[in-house]
């Protein structure tokens, strides 16, 4: 055992037992590397990582590898997914020393933190124009033995320009009418009409982009922004990137179609997805998307929550294939003989054409991927029911994938956003419950009483890495959703506690441009700060989003101020990457709409009457909105002040940009003054 055995991190964890003398990220490896004189060797990666599993097999459990690593190096193991900002700074400093990035990431640092080499994924023999990675371990330490001086000058010009790099240019004012407008010109030239999706391949699920397409039609009533965003969820639910059987999305796909995913499977695309779905069918009402939406949530209760109540980060892409070797997607593939041998002939061939499994395959080794390519044919539900009920029961009997058990805070906020609207859309009272539940985790475990956020936890033991801008946004959006959807106003209060460290210690007070790391932060070699979405939402857009909804729920000038003065960037950057800042245009197209304020009152929320006018307040499309319900004049939110029933009835009250409508008691009443423009 090395000095990882303590650590809570899964990925950690499973370098533990390695030859290699990892440390943990801190200041215990920079002093030994001081101390003995020696670089650091900086490896960072993740446990649902296909090639990090590869390079740790091949290279980090070989013990001559491993000898020579302790002889020369400090070696540090770091999970991305633990430490977000050491991940970005020396990610943005391998791109721009080679212009990609990647997992495993592999760097190369002076004893005071400074980069001088980079890579991603080294082989243990050369291939491909790579050297190995002995070769590359052997010249660094050459390098340092023989050429310090160079080694030293390299490090501090890479550490300056790094730390020098301009800070992201905030547009003057908030983006408009015209800036919206340009960004779905900019997605509509990117869009895949034959596919789904923007650009080529790899392809992501756009989801940060859905949701803007999907206000924006909302807003606007764009047929075009609708049809984008349907098309693309039909695309990628039909496609094999959708667990056919289990529900839930991979990461990625691998090609253009769809159809080969990369088999991991993410809490926070699962969260986001399952949002998107449930607002393209409160949108549209199309049962494909119901279907998907209520799948995929139960796939998150039932794959990843944890015996705590939080939810797991991830699903591992590899699997034992039945013979020991661990393989990239042996736990989802299928070939017709495994079809006929479960199944039957007749139902075999039924199910190969139904999930589009070939005798060639879609994957490899004559394997295939499921899918539903059957678009238009009509096939027996009750047949089909009954084959997936017999293929998932096989799939359970195979070896299963890792799960990495961490709870990290940002993704279990997605999650508590999606799993409480989703339950209410669909009057499913579990999935609301398994919100509360993992909002209550967040409380106990990741929550102290300053209103600090510890970024992860495992079998409910806090980590020791603080939460970054993302933890604090989406908790907060998690929280302020779980306020509409139970009346509970204590959620409202948290939410207003995390934003306000938003506030005072990730706010540039000047600029109002917003950092990814607090203030009283650990100092690496730059501040990271980032306001493009990756795969998941950048805290600044987050941030920004749950700002502007806490804003409309209080009347706070503050927090509307600093929610405008963040969108300054989307103003600047959504008519030219619009792909890549989606959830803020998604905040911008709130802004535009007001956001509406509705405030619900009546004698109590299980009141049939104050129900109808809290469900139809809770499906309305009108962007941002927030959804205030209790009793009149109750005290949970500020919304409901002031607020009396109408001539004793239950009744809903719709306010924007400070002018307030006249209350209404019936449900058609309430959606007209909600979906209108």
């Amino acid at each position: 055992m090395n000095r990882l055995a303590d650590v809570t991190s899964p990925y950690l964890l499973q370098h533990a037992d390695n030859p290699v003398d990892w440390y943990p990220w801190g200041p215990e490896a920079f002093e030994e590397a001081r101390r003995r004189d020696v670089p650091i060797l900086l490896s960072v990666g993740y446990s649902a990582c296909h090639w990090c599993h590869v390079m740790a097999h091949e290279s980090f459990e070989d013990q001559a590898t491993a000898d020579y690593l302790n002889e020369n190096f400090v070696s540090v193991k770091v999970d991305r997914e633990e430490r977000p900002d050491v991940d970005a700074v020396y990610m943005e400093a391998v791109q721009a020393a080679t212009g990609q990035g990647g997992w495993p990431m592999t760097v190369f640092l002076t004893p005071e933190a400074e980069p001088f080499y980079f890579g991603t994924y080294f082989p243990p023999r050369p291939q491909h124009g790579m050297p190995s990675f002995g070769q590359v371990l052997e010249g660094v330490h050459q390098a340092w033995e023989g050429r310090r001086d160079e080694v030293t000058e390299v490090a501090g010009k890479i550490t300056r320009d790094i730390a020098q790099r301009e800070i992201v240019r905030q547009a003057a004012g908030v983006p408009g009418e015209e800036e919206l407008a340009q960004a779905l010109l900019g997605l509509t030239r990117e869009y895949d009409p034959q596919r789904g999706g923007f650009g080529g391949a790899p392809k992501f699920p756009p989801s940060m982009a859905l949701e803007f397409l999907l206000r924006h039609h909302a807003r606007t009533g764009s047929e075009g922004a609708l049809q984008m965003a349907s098309d693309t969820c039909e695309r990628m639910a039909r496609g094999g990137i959708y667990d056919q059987l289990g529900g839930g999305f991979a990461r990625y796909s691998v090609d253009r179609d769809w159809v080969v995913p990369h088999f991991e499977k993410m809490l926070y695309d699962n969260a986001l997805l399952c949002r998107v779905y449930a607002h393209l069918w409160r949108t549209t009402g199309s049962d494909l998307a119901r279907r998907v939406a209520l799948e995929t949530a139960d796939f998150l209760v039932a794959e990843l929550r944890t015996e705590e109540g939080g939810f797991a980060s991830a699903l591992d892409a590899d699997s034992d294939d039945g013979t020991g070797r661990h393989v990239e997607g042996a736990y989802y593939v299928w070939t017709p003989e495994n079809l006929r041998a479960l199944l039957g002939d007749e139902d075999g061939d039924l199910a190969a054409e139904y999930f589009g499994v070939t005798g060639e395959g879609t994957f490899e080794h004559g394997q295939s991927v499921l899918q539903l390519p059957q678009a238009e044919r009509v096939f027996d539900a009750g047949r089909i029911s009954s084959v997936r009920e017999r293929m998932l029961a096989e799939r359970s009997r195979r070896p299963a994938p890792g799960r990495d058990d961490k709870v990290v805070a940002a993704w279990n906020g997605l999650a508590i956003a999606a799993l409480a609207e989703t339950g209410a859309y669909f009057d499913r009272p579990d999935l609301i419950e398994a919100a509360v539940a993992a909002a209550d985790h967040l409380v106990r475990v990741h929550l102290d009483e300053h209103g600090h956020l510890t970024r992860t936890s495992r079998d409910g033991r806090a980590g020791a890495n603080s939460g970054v801008l993302e933890d604090y946004a989406d908790v907060a959006e998690g929280f302020l959703a779980l306020a509409s959807v139970t009346g509970e106003g204590v959620w409202l209060d948290f939410a207003g506690l995390l934003l306000d460290q938003v506030m005072t210690r990730f706010t540039d007070p000047e600029s109002g441009a917003l950092y990814d790391t607090a203030s009283d932060a650990e100092q690496l070699i730059r501040r990271p700060q980032d306001p493009t979405d990756n795969a998941t939402p950048s805290g600044w857009s987050a941030a920004a989003a749950a700002l502007l909804s806490y804003a409309a729920h209080t009347g706070s000038d503050a927090h509307r101020t600093a929610a405008e003065r963040a969108l300054g960037v989307v103003k600047a950057l959504g008519p030219r990457v619009p792909r890549f800042v989606g959830w803020g245009l998604a905040a911008a197209e709130a802004l535009l709409d007001g956001p509406r304020e509705v405030a619900v009152v009546g004698p109590s929320l299980t009141d049939g009457r104050t129900a109808a006018l809290h469900r139809t307040a809770l499906l309305a499309r009108a962007p941002g909105a927030v959804v205030a319900a209790g009793t009149p004049d109750g005290e949970e939110f500020p919304l409901l002040a002031h607020r009396p029933l109408v001539d004793g009835a239950p009744a809903a009250y719709v306010c924007r940009n400070f002018t307030c409508e006249a209350p209404v008691t019936d449900p058609d009443a309430l959606r007209a003054a909600l979906d209108g423009n």
